[in-house]
């Protein structure tokens, strides 16, 4: 069931890991190559793990301004406890918000990543985020953002199965 914890092995994490690293240019034969397992246990293991909940999707990164979209920027704002995860889910409706992160302490708990291509845009998301029960405090310029493959998942298996 998706969200309830799932028990990962050391294939599994070797899998995400790779995963996480090049989605779109790792096959399952180049994971199973790299573990000696075949390529069908790796096609398995993925679905379980879509299946589960685990993998949740593959995202395209995109660089905005390269895309024309100069205005990158997290809005941070306060939402009453108790309607914050409805809130977070109704600003995803917003035109230009791309990512909502609800933080669990705190009061600035609602995290709003949008993209825009001039101040007027995001004078009319921070109204719109306002209407639907978002308090703006605070707005920062996102120059850039990396990432990388969570650790823990790097680990090569010493067991796999089937």
């Amino acid at each position: 069931m998706p969200g309830s914890e799932h028990s990962i092995d050391d294939l599994d994490r070797h899998i995400i890991h790779a995963l996480q690293r090049d989605a779109r240019h790792t096959s399952a034969t180049t994971i199973a190559e790299s573990l000696d397992v075949s390529a069908r246990t790796v096609r398995n293991r993925i679905h379980k793990l879509e299946d589960a909940g685990v993998i949740r999707g593959y995202d395209v990164d995109v660089d905005y301004e390269t895309a024309g979209y100069q205005l990158h920027t997290l809005i941070v704002c306060t939402a009453p406890i108790h309607q914050r995860e409805e809130v977070a889910r109704r600003a995803l409706d917003v035109e230009g918000v791309v990512a909502i992160r609800e933080v669990m302490t705190g009061a600035e708990n609602v995290h709003v990543e949008v993209v825009g291509i001039d101040s007027n845009d995001l004078s009319r998301i921070g109204r719109d985020l306002n209407e639907i029960g978002l308090e703006v405090v605070d707005e920062d310029l996102i120059r850039n953002e990396y990432t990388r493959p969570f650790h823990q998942f790097r680990d090569t298996p010493t067991d796999a199965v089937e």
